[in-house]
């Protein structure tokens, strides 16, 4: 008998783990990240849908940690790290980050995307997780999944169809 494999979604500033039977999903990624963790010998993978680059500007009381780049990454590292996953044998994947609208002169602070993606690498970096791909930048929309069986990487988007990474 073949068991079902189970859509795990996770909803934006949400993160969410799985293992070997759980495909884990986002949608709606613009300049937000799908960032992705996975450790291939036990099957456990990670997604977090990261909104913002750092909670230093947080102004909520009761901070989301899943909605910032470097406070979300810690967070889904533990939470797999409970499953039995291993940090030495992780690999991380990632998509979104696009520039959705241009403004003229506007500087850093609507440069959303790109920040997102730049704290995530550099989260990934300083725990030591080689990121293997990533499908990031440009100015459309994608949509995510990670089948924790497999560790395949899926990014879907009007523009540019179905990638596999």
């Amino acid at each position: 008998m073949i068991d079902e494999q189970s859509i795990v979604k996770v909803a934006m500033a949400d993160l969410n783990v799985a293992g070997p039977n759980g495909i884990l999903r986002t949608t709606g990624l613009g300049s937000c990240v799908g960032l992705t963790l996975y450790d291939p010998v036990a099957k456990i993978g990670g997604l977090a849908h990261v909104m913002l680059p750092s909670s230093s500007i947080a102004r909520e009381g009761q901070l989301n940690l899943a909605k910032y780049a470097d406070t979300a990454l810690p967070v889904l590292l533990n939470k797999m790290k409970d499953m039995g996953a291993v940090q030495a044998r992780m690999v991380a994947k990632m998509a979104g980050g696009a520039q959705m609208f241009s403004f003229a002169g506007a500087g850093d602070t609507m440069r959303i995307g790109p920040r997102n993606v730049e704290s995530c690498k550099e989260g990934l970096q300083q725990m030591g997780i080689a990121l293997i791909a990533e499908d990031t930048g440009e100015n459309y929309g994608r949509t995510v999944e990670l089948d924790c069986f497999t560790g395949k990487f899926t990014v879907r988007s009007v523009q540019k169809g179905i990638k596999e990474l």
